[in-house]
């Protein structure tokens, strides 16, 4: 592959042999060859002295963008470092508010048919003891019965004896 100096060089030379060859022809003076020649050699000087300028910029610039690379890749595993610090400090807490969360749900789920049967516990409850309640009376009302019968008859027994008490007072 050839550089823009070598094309330009090479164009300049068929030029000049160009220009060589018709004026061997028309027979003109060397002197304005020579002009040519110099004019032509300082221009391929011009230009080789701004190729090489052109050359050592643009080492000057490669030199400059490895040197930033380098740079950026020291940062990068910099910033890479700090990352995974960050992750290992986050990363035991994430894993434990995870798993109390995980938790947490399992126990929701478990709570949700307990408070439907206490609930319907507590209606049983509520019933039973309502149950109990109107019984205790019932009882209550049954034992002061009895316990009127209970008098009622002692009383009439009472008096029974007292009446037989008498007839066998009388009987003497």
């Amino acid at each position: 592959m050839q550089t823009p100096m070598q094309t330009w060089e090479q164009q300049q030379q068929h030029i000049l042999r160009n220009k060589n060859s018709s004026r061997s022809f028309r027979d003109s003076p060397r002197k304005e060859e020579k002009e040519e020649d110099e004019t032509s050699r300082s221009a391929v000087s011009a230009f080789r002295a701004k190729e090489e300028q052109i050359e050592r910029k643009k080492v000057e610039v490669r030199d400059k963008v490895f040197a930033q690379l380098g740079r950026v890749e020291e940062e990068t595993k910099r910033l890479a470092e700090i990352r995974e610090e960050l992750e290992e400090m986050g990363d035991p807490t994430r894993k434990e508010v995870a798993a109390i969360r995980k938790k947490i749900d399992a126990v929701n789920r478990e709570l949700k048919p307990l408070g439907q049967s206490c609930l319907r516990k507590e209606k049983e409850y509520k019933e039973a003891l309502e149950a109990f309640n109107e019984k205790n009376k019932e009882k209550a009302q049954l034992i002061n019965k009895l316990m009127e019968l209970v008098s009622e008859s002692e009383r009439l027994r009472m008096k029974k004896l007292e009446e037989l008490s008498k007839t066998i007072d009388s009987l003497r």
